[in-house]
This record gives C-alpha cells, structure tokens and sequence, in this order.
C-alpha cells in the first residue's frame, strides 16, 4: 500500500500537476526572496535607529543629572537599558561625549545612517548575519528628539545579528505558509483551467489510439473559445477524419480480399462459358456469326485479367504496352460491347474519324472507355427523354490525342464534382461499386496522361481523356531527369 502510494505521488509529481505546483512555489518563494532582500536591510536600519533614539534619550537623562555627573552603577544601568555602549551628541559644531562604558573596546566600523548618506545596505545587512564573531560598530544619525547636531553610538552587532537572525526566520516560516496557500490557490486555478482539460485531451488521445475504430472514442469538444477549446475542435476533426481514412483502407482490404476469391472461382467460369462461345462460333446465324468473335475477345480479356489479379495480388495496374490504335476502331468494340446495356433507348455516337490514331495499350483503353461510357449510360438511364445519347470524339493538340466522352445527362451532383474520380464515391444506381472513373483515371495516369471533367450541367457531362504520345512523354521524362542530375 505505500509503494502504491509512493508510485501514485512520483506521478503527480512528473506529470503537468505536479510540475505546475513545483513552478508555483518556486516562483513565489523566488517572490518572497525578492521582498526579503530590503526587509532584512531595512530591519537592520531600524534596529540602529532604535538604539539611536534609545541613546538620545539615555544622554538627555546623564545631562539632566546635578553637575552632569552620574556614578558608575547609573551609568551602566543606563547604557544597558540603551543597548550601547557610549553616547556622544554633537551641537553647534562641539563634540561631548555623554555616556561611556567602563571597558569600551576599539570601534572596528562605522555606519552613517543620515539620509542621502548610507548605501549598500542589504550588503551590509547579510555581512551581520553571516559574521562569525562579534564586534564593536560606531554608527551616526541625527538625533530623533533634536536634542543636538549629530549623535554618535558606540554599539555590538552581536545583539543584531541574533535579532536579525529570528527576524529571517519567522519571515522564512511566513514565506513558507504563504508560499504554500498561494502556490495550493494558484495550482487549483491552473489545474481547473489548464491541467485538467490537457489531461482530458492526453486521455482521449490514448483512448482513441487504442480504438481508433470506434465512433465513441472522438472527443466531444467543449464550448471554450480560448487555445483549448480550438484543440478539441481541431482533435476532434482530425479524429474523424482518420477514422473515415480507417474505415475507407479497412472497407479496401476487405473488397481486395472478396475480388482475390471471387477472382478465383469467376475465373474458372469464364473459363466454361469461353468453351462455350468457341462453340458458338460454330453457328451459321448472321447475328451469332457477328457477335460470337466480340463475346470471345471480352471473355478473353476478363480472363486475361483476372489471371493479372490473382497473380499479383494487388490493385496496381501492370504497366501499358502501348502500340499505334485506331481509335475509331477501338471505340466501335466499346460501343458493340455496351450495346446491350444501352439497348435501343441510348443511342451510341462514334464520332472518331477514321484516321485518328492514339499511342495506348489496346487492354487499357477499351477499360477506360469502357468505363465512361457506361458511366453514361447509367447517368441517362435515370432520365425520361427522347434522344439520349453518349457520344466519343476525338482531336489531336499537339502531340497529345484528346478522347472526348460527351452525354446529354443530368451531369454530376455538386456535392461529389471535387471527388468525382475518388473510390467509392460515384456510383449512380444501387449496387454500383464507384469504381469506374477512379481506375480509368489510374490508367490514364499509367499512360502520363489523365482524365479531366471539361464540362458538367444540366444539359449532359462532357470527360476529356488526354494520352500524350509515347515519345512525347518519354522526352519529357528524359528532360526532369536530365534537370535533376544537373541540379
């Protein structure tokens, strides 16, 4: 129980409490020296001026003496009654020595306590104090009854210095009892206003490091407007959002798991229904004969790419391998493809001309393309109206092939146009992933390109895709590294 006890009081005195109340006591003991400096300087003085006064009077009762003459027992009892040991008082510019001890040593310094005269008092004051030995002083003033000029004793500093060391210490038990009321006034003060609250703050941090998971571990800020009060709220910001990046990156890892399985056994059924539609080829039918080579190359592709997954096992793509397409080529497989989705209530408009090429891999961008024309169709699946319509078009500025992805739609809703190629965050209809536009973006930015929204109301949705050149990009390259090296 006392090592509990002793653990428990080594805490507080490490902690922020236990710092703050050894600063406050440090500081108003630091305050108490600072006003015990000219006290015991000043308690010096008036201990003199008291023997002084004690003196005058002692001389005016030897004047007032017949013949001025007193014997030698009076004469000890008076200057023992004064606490000196002579007395001399000077006036209209004659010296007369009006009291003397029997055995009155030698003066070993004189102290001359006229104002405008005596300096370095506090000095002088602790050389009392930490004198080992007594001795005899002379000190001068005027005299408090104006019974003369100047009054001169003759005194021991022994009788002070015992004076002056109980003065130092009754200040010293004072200074610690006030010390400690304020230092305990001050410590519950900071400790209510301060020490408790970054305590509060301490405990939450390491609770919602514990848990950072659970919604109940967020601080709830108080309404304080001070330094404090905009920690909480900035805590309490930063904790949610960490929470959301938590929840987002565990939401990841479990969708990477769930494709990882599900990769392996769609995987083994693509690989059936591609036995299946090799079959199909076999069948004279116009249509079957049209679109049994389209089926056979999209089964191709999935398989192709869920081979890609489950062998590497992450969300990054495997570099492009980029060749000269035919773009217009390219965006009529896209549009065979989505055909069905769009059935005859979407019209898909290849507006590409037949001499646009762009330097890409084949895989990549049907993917990509792919990608925004169903996000299209999707968009336009919610609208009732005639001539709905997605269109892909084409233009070359410079050495870059801008891929342009119109729809006349509603276009994106304010609230998610800044997160629009986000994870997660675009999913028209109920059981969409939103993960269309942020792997076109990926793949975009695998070519040195990227995807922008050029132009979003109303009206429809227009998406830009911009794929340099291979050997305009890889210039480029070349040139930031040449300019590292030469920096």
């Amino acid at each position: 129980m006392v090592e509990k006890s002793a653990h428990q009081w080594l805490r507080l005195l490490r902690g922020l409490s236990g710092k703050v109340l050894l600063l406050t006591i440090i500081f108003v003991m630091l305050g108490e020296v600072l006003i015990f400096l000219p006290s015991i300087a000043n308690f010096r003085i008036q201990w003199l001026k008291t023997r002084i006064a004690q003196a005058e009077i002692a001389a005016l009762a030897a004047q007032a003496a017949p013949n001025q003459i007193v014997d030698a027992d009076l004469r000890g009892t008076i200057l023992k009654g004064a606490g000196v040991d002579a007395v001399a008082l000077t006036k209209d510019d004659k010296r007369q020595l009006i009291l003397r001890a029997n055995e009155e040593g030698m003066i070993d310094e004189s102290f001359d306590l006229r104002p405008g005269i005596y300096y370095n008092t506090i000095g002088q004051a602790f050389a009392v104090m930490f004198r080992q030995h007594d001795r005899l002083v002379s000190v001068i003033d005027k005299p408090p009854a104006m019974s003369g000029d100047v009054i001169e004793i003759s005194v021991h500093e022994w009788p002070l210095r015992d004076a002056m060391l109980r003065y130092a210490l009754n200040i010293l038990a004072l200074s610690i009892v006030l010390s400690l009321t304020v230092a305990t006034m001050i410590f519950a003060a900071l400790n209510r206003v301060l020490v408790k609250p970054m305590q509060s703050l301490s405990a939450n941090m390491m609770a919602f490091g514990d848990r950072p998971e659970d919604p109940t571990r967020i601080i709830s800020p108080t309404k304080r407007d001070d330094e404090i009060g905009i920690a909480e709220r900035e805590l309490k910001m930063m904790q949610t959002q960490l929470q959301g990046s938590l929840q987002q990156k565990t939401h990841l890892a479990a969708l990477g798991l769930a494709v990882s399985k599900v990769s392996h056994d769609l995987r083994n059924m693509l690989t059936s229904a591609q036995l299946i539609s090799d079959r199909l080829g076999e069948v004279k039918d116009p249509t079957v004969q049209r679109f049994a080579p389209k089926l056979i190359s999209s089964l191709d592709r999935a398989i192709l790419f869920l081979n890609q997954t489950i062998t590497y096992g992450r969300a990054q793509e495997l570099p492009p391998t980029r060749e000269i397409l035919p773009l217009r080529e390219i965006v009529g497989e896209v549009f065979d493809s989505a055909s069905l989705l769009a059935a005859d209530k979407i019209k898909l408009i290849n507006d590409v001309d037949k001499v646009t090429t762009v330097d890409a891999d084949r895989e990549h961008l049907i993917r990509m393309l792919t990608n925004l024309t169903r996000n299209g169709i999707q968009a336009l699946e919610t609208l009732r109206k005639n001539g709905k319509a997605v269109t892909i078009s084409a233009k070359r500025q410079g050495s870059i092939t801008v891929i342009i992805v119109a729809d006349n739609g509603p276009g994106i809703p304010a609230n998610i146009r800044a997160r629009v190629f986000e994870a997660f965050q675009t999913s028209a209809r109920a059981g969409g992933t939103g993960l269309g536009l942020a792997i076109s973006a990926e793949l975009a930015q695998a070519h040195g390109g990227s995807i922008r929204v050029a132009e979003t109301t109303e009206s429809g949705t227009v998406f830009e895709v911009l794929i340099p050149d291979w050997l305009d990009e890889l210039q480029a390259q070349n040139g930031r590294i040449s300019k590292n090296v030469g920096a």
